[in-house]
């Protein structure tokens, strides 16, 4: 196998934790940059990050950086690089762009440049002068920074957040890749018990029972990447027979949710049963006020409203003040974990949090406020460690 550079892309904040990810997979030549990681990998590592790494957002093949400040530069240099060995004779390659504090502003200038460069590329290999493009798609991407320009091309497709499981959406849903990121920060492990006080669809605590049950998240969906040619079938099929032969579907897990919404729940249940998890979620009909639980040393991570409709202030003050009580007075050993942009929630949370970490839901500005319980007592030597049974 031939080694490639891929780069995987990141939300603000979570760099680190795909960095992590990407490591976890096997891949030790990592490098860490904003919005994304990029590392050196073969073939079957398309395969494999696209179907495991839980909080990137897609998986790129970088196909090259340089200096442009002007067209002929970019056009040059784009038209160098070694496009046929990637896309076929009837490769689909649409061109996407994106300028930022550079030279070449113009975005829909700079993908016509990269498109006319593409083709005189294939023309000068392929011997033809037209290309029909019916065949697979590859996305390719110019970035420019600072007149730096990055080509790659898409492995993903879609977005590496939509895992095949949520088909309907309550308002405002976290995206997958965050929440895992959120379960990934609060550093959970299978064995605690995780607890999510406004869970609304369920995204939280299913890619909880995901992590818990080491199923790729990738599993239930296919990627752009699966009809290129460059890419044998034969390494899908091995990274996918991989992921089954690691998933532990009878890990025991105690995992909760709860809100107030009915609606919201049963929206919940159905992207649990998606996802294949119904089984390790326990969702029930409780407002933040009244949650209890007779466990001890668990986990609560949740994505609250955050009051920035008009009008629904009030209501988030009122919130934040019952989750500080409710976890002040029932939840004294448990770690809680809560991501908001309402500059205000510590105040009304009671206390100020343990640690803050800058993060972004969409294009939203937040912090993620985590407030670390004491840790739970060893067990004894020979002693088999306490099981505790839900209510």
């Amino acid at each position: 196998m031939t080694k490639i550079e891929l780069i995987a892309t990141a939300t603000f904040g979570l760099e680190s934790v795909v960095a992590y990810e990407v490591k976890s997979l096997g891949y030790e030549d990592v490098k860490v940059e904003n919005g994304r990681v990029t590392f050196v990998a073969d073939e079957l590592a398309v395969c494999r990050g696209n179907l495991w790494l839980r909080t990137a957002d897609r998986v790129l093949i970088k196909m090259g950086e340089f200096r442009a400040s002007t067209f002929e530069e970019l056009f040059q240099q784009t038209k160098a690089l070694p496009w046929p060995d990637w896309l076929p004779e009837n490769a689909h390659f649409p061109v996407e762009g994106k300028s930022i504090k550079s030279q070449l502003h113009s975005v829909p200038d700079c993908q016509a440049i990269v498109k006319k460069a593409v083709v005189e590329k294939m023309k000068q290999v392929y011997k033809k002068e037209w290309f029909d493009e019916t065949g697979p798609r590859y996305t390719i991407e110019v970035a420019l920074l600072k007149d730096m320009a990055t080509l790659t091309i898409d492995t993903s497709g879609a977005g590496l957040h939509k895992r095949g499981y949520r088909k309907l959406s309550s308002r405002a849903p976290i995206k997958e890749t965050l929440a895992a990121g959120l379960i990934s920060i609060a550093r959970w492990y299978p064995d605690r018990v995780l607890l999510d006080p406004g869970c609304g669809s369920g995204t939280i605590p299913i890619e909880a029972a995901l992590i818990g049950h080491n199923l790729a998240p990738g599993l239930g969906r296919t990627f752009a990447a699966e009809s290129w040619p460059v890419i044998p079938e034969t390494l899908w099929l091995k990274a996918r027979q991989e992921a089954l032969d690691l998933a532990d579907r009878e890990a025991k897990l105690r995992i909760y949710g709860t809100d107030i919404d009915k609606e919201v729940l049963s929206l919940a249940r159905y992207h649990a049963r998606q996802a294949g998890v119904e089984n390790s979620i326990h969702f029930q009909q409780v407002p933040v006020a009244k949650v209890r639980s007779k466990q001890k040393y668990g986990f609560i991570i949740t994505n609250p409203p955050y009051g920035e409709r008009l009008g629904e202030a009030r209501e988030v003050e009122k919130l934040y003040r019952e989750m500080g009580e409710t976890y002040t007075h029932h939840f004294d050993t448990w770690s809680c974990f809560v991501i908001t942009s309402y500059s205000q929630f510590e105040k009304l949370f009671g206390r100020p949090a343990d640690k803050k970490r800058k993060l972004y839901n969409g294009r939203v500005e937040c912090q993620y406020y985590q407030y670390l319980g004491p840790r739970p007592p060893r067990p004894k030597p020979n002693q088999e460690p306490a099981t505790n049974s839900p209510e």
